[in-house]
């Protein structure tokens, strides 16, 4: 399935699209993106390799190669997603492939804090709910509008209450998510602080 990337950038406060359902409680990193593929200088080429042992292995059958799942950017998720070890290739290789947003019972501690730092916004609902949820994607094609502000989801006649850390809620509706945009954003500030520093020098006479 081909690879659709466009990153975020700046503040998030909408996401709007289809959802692609993935059944499984403790899916860890290594399944996401397994090892061998750390090897790469960046992670352009990481969203063709997601999962890509569990899709070998069901032969065309893992919803990440099943044709109706084709543009789906809203990822449903069991418990305890994102264990195992603390690869940032693994949020990097799902937003690669086109996941914008992922909805869980629960996920990874440190899988939560490298989606959030790369504009990859992870909410929560209750098993039931979830269950619920990917029922939906099992029988067509399930589309959701999520309101960061408001902390909801949306389809049709359907409204979930999302839940989101308060922290992570405002870093995205803020933008302050995106630390390089920041970064650029406060130019003035960093000159500022490179002229007040009395170990950096530069010589105006210099080409």
């Amino acid at each position: 399935m081909k690879s659709i990337f466009n990153p975020p950038i700046g503040s998030i406060s909408e996401i709007n699209g289809k959802c692609i359902s993935l059944i499984g409680d403790d899916i860890d990193t290594d399944r996401i993106i397994p090892a061998r593929f750390l090897k790469c200088i960046n992670f352009d080429a990481l969203g063709k390799s997601v999962f890509d042992d569990d899709r070998k292995t069901l032969k065309g059958n893992h919803p990440f190669d099943l044709e109706c799942n084709n543009g789906a950017s809203i990822l449903i998720v069991n418990s305890n997603f994102g264990c195992g070890s603390s690869r940032e290739h693994a949020p990097q290789a799902l937003m690669r492939w086109g996941i914008k947003a992922i909805i869980g019972e629960s996920f990874a501690d440190i899988f939560y804090s490298n989606c959030i730092a790369i504009g990859i916004p992870c909410f929560t609902l209750p098993s039931s709910t979830i269950k619920t949820m990917q029922k939906y994607t099992d029988n067509k094609d399930f589309f959701l509008k999520i309101d960061l502000y408001k902390s909801i989801a949306l389809a049709k006649d359907l409204k979930f209450n999302l839940e989101i850390k308060e922290s992570s809620k405002k870093m995205f509706l803020s933008g302050e998510w995106d630390a390089t945009s920041t970064l650029l954003a406060n130019k003035s500030l960093i000159e500022e602080k490179i002229n007040e520093l009395p170990y950096i020098k530069f010589n105006n006479d210099s080409p």
